[in-house]
């Protein structure tokens, strides 16, 4: 079955056609299932519900336009051909981390957190397709009841839901994160655009994901998430004004992917109040935040059961590019690194430059973290003793290539390295374990390998 949005009295007139849709959405469900075709031209609406075995598909220069009031995405809780249920609906609201309670805002999936532009709960075989030209715009919705009493609806938000393929479309200025998938299988995302807005992604316990050809150019973490099984990130593009990965979960697989910062979008959160709730975008300056955080930031928060053990995340073949933080694990030392810890994690012929802070691998008491460079170039930049920090400079008196704790082992093989300035390679506590070095090269350096022998790095094998 093929409907398109118009025969069910969708307008290109700036009218909201959020009932025309869900109609055409609807009618071709209870048909079995296929095809809800948007024509080129911009349609403004509200929040959607997608549903099993249908594909919307935006022909070229087909745009969805998001409504920037948040209540016209409340729709769905008043669903009549599959009603929400009752455990699933909660009236918590975010609240910042030392105030929560628990995290229903975040994991019941009808509460306004979890609002979206278009959403799916329980379904199977659904789709988002799109042409050249076509973008979901979720307008940077203001929501005063929403995460940081700003962000609005998600553009995308799918609950416990089964076989999905996404590609071709472009998402920009969503409200908050573009993708928003938890509790979800068999996930295919490919040649999918994300510009400004937030995270461009965000998987929580979901199995069998591949990200291939997609290109983010986020304001907040591109690829993020964590508790998530089987996860392949391959040939993408990734600028942001935060973390390319904010990501955790048990055989992550990241390779042939362009990393690199500042962001071409800002990071909304250095907006003033005026400015985000008039959806200003605003200027390049100190006043605002464009700078990468990290290349690979570990993840691990609280509000998700982790059934899996973390580990075998590997990132190999990628470039990176002008980041603070090559790799940052820093386990029970951040409130979003206090779930499960990782077992390892590996770098493989990667090529960073441009890079201010020294890495961080700190694991846990219980989970001593292996971790791995081999046949890679580590490049930091020339004035990394000194970073910016929205309008402040920050001087790090200390220019070391790694900080390091709670760690099994530590193996740098075939590596080069450059920029490090401290009087140590690797700044190591009371719980620390085994350095491996075979053929290392740091240029311009004659310290110690670590700061609790008198070890030299210049050793074949330690």
């Amino acid at each position: 079955m093929i409907n398109s949005i118009t025969d069910y009295g969708a307008k290109t007139d700036g009218s909201i056609s959020t009932a025309a849709i869900q109609n055409a959405i609807d009618d071709c469900f209870e048909n079995g299932g296929g095809t809800v075709v948007v024509p080129e031209g911009n349609y403004v609406t509200g929040g959607l519900r997608i549903r099993s075995g249908v594909r919307l598909h935006l022909e070229r220069n087909a745009h969805l336009i998001g409504s920037r009031n948040p209540d016209d995405y409340l729709g769905f809780l008043n669903d009549k051909l599959e009603p929400v249920k009752e455990e699933d609906k909660t009236n918590d609201v975010w609240r910042p981390c030392e105030e929560r309670t628990s995290y229903d805002f975040m994991t019941k999936c009808a509460g306004r957190w979890n609002n979206a532009l278009i959403r799916a709960i329980d379904a199977e075989n659904i789709s988002i397709t799109g042409e050249e030209g076509s973008y979901i715009d979720g307008k940077d919705c203001f929501d005063e009841k929403g995460e940081e009493n700003y962000r609005g609806p998600h553009a995308i938000n799918f609950h416990r839901c089964r076989n999905i393929k996404l590609s071709g479309y472009k998402i920009q200025n969503s409200a908050n994160w573009a993708h928003a998938i938890f509790d979800c299988e068999n996930i295919d995302m490919q040649n999918v655009i994300v510009e400004a807005g937030h995270d461009g992604c965000h998987f929580r316990n979901c199995k069998n994901i591949r990200i291939c050809k997609c290109e983010f150019y986020t304001g907040d973490d591109a690829i993020a998430g964590f508790a998530n099984l089987n996860v392949v990130v391959k040939d993408c593009i990734v600028n942001t004004a935060c973390s390319g990965f904010r990501f955790g979960g048990t055989n992550v697989l990241i390779e042939h992917c362009r990393i690199f910062g500042p962001g071409k979008f800002l990071h909304r959160w250095s907006l003033s109040d005026e400015e985000k709730r008039e959806g200003k975008k605003g200027e390049s300056g100190l006043n605002h935040r464009f700078d990468m955080l990290s290349a690979f930031t570990y993840f691990a928060c609280p509000s998700h059961e982790i059934e899996d053990e973390p580990g075998n995340i590997v990132i190999k073949d990628c470039n990176i590019d002008n980041a603070k933080y090559f790799v940052h694990y820093n386990f029970d030392h951040e409130v979003f690194q206090t779930n499960k810890p990782t077992t390892d994690i590996t770098i493989e012929n990667v090529t960073a430059k441009n890079i201010h802070l020294p890495i961080t691998m700190c694991g846990s008491n219980d989970t001593p973290v292996k971790f791995k460079i081999t046949d890679s170039d580590i490049t930091f930049a020339v004035d990394r003793a000194t970073t910016q920090h929205g309008n402040m400079s920050v001087s790090y008196s200390e220019g070391e290539f790694m900080k390091a704790d709670n760690f099994a082992e530590i193996l740098l093989e075939n590596v080069n390295i450059d920029g490090v300035f401290g009087n140590t390679l690797v700044k190591s506590w009371s719980k620390a374990g085994e350095i491996i070095c075979k053929n290392l090269h740091c240029n311009n350096f004659n310290g110690d390998l670590r700061d609790d022998t008198d070890e030299k790095y210049e050793c074949e094998a330690i």
